[in-house]
């Protein structure tokens, strides 16, 4: 694991799953030929990539997730932190703000994440 990221297709093709997880893979395989115009090859073919970057596993025919979406978005941020920002979440925020002032809400937010997670 590590590569977290996606194409297009591989991301509305993970979205199918997680929205509809476990699945079967036939049923997988209708989904996709209805919603995105996939052969069956073509959706095993990404399924397995998909499982080799342990994203998600298909097991007895039985697609399911190794990693929730919150938990992948979750990584593939933190990594984006890493590699942009050399892993600095205030350089990161100062840049997402881009200059604009904070609500008092936001900051009192951000100070109850602060607190929860020190």
């Amino acid at each position: 694991m590590g590569d977290y990221k996606l194409a297009d297709a591989e991301e509305r093709f993970a979205d199918i799953i997680w929205s509809r997880e476990p699945v079967a893979s036939s049923e997988l395989v209708k989904i996709c030929q209805q919603e995105m115009n996939w052969k069956k090859s073509t959706t095993y073919t990404v399924l397995k990539k998909l499982c080799e970057k342990g994203i998600f596993c298909n097991d007895n025919a039985v697609v399911r997730a190794v990693l929730s979406r919150e938990d992948f978005y979750g990584m593939q941020s933190r990594k984006y932190v890493d590699d942009v920002f050399a892993g600095s979440l205030p350089r990161f925020l100062a840049a997402f703000c881009g200059g604009k002032r904070l609500s008092e809400k936001e900051v009192e937010e951000m100070r109850k994440f602060i607190d929860e997670n020190t």
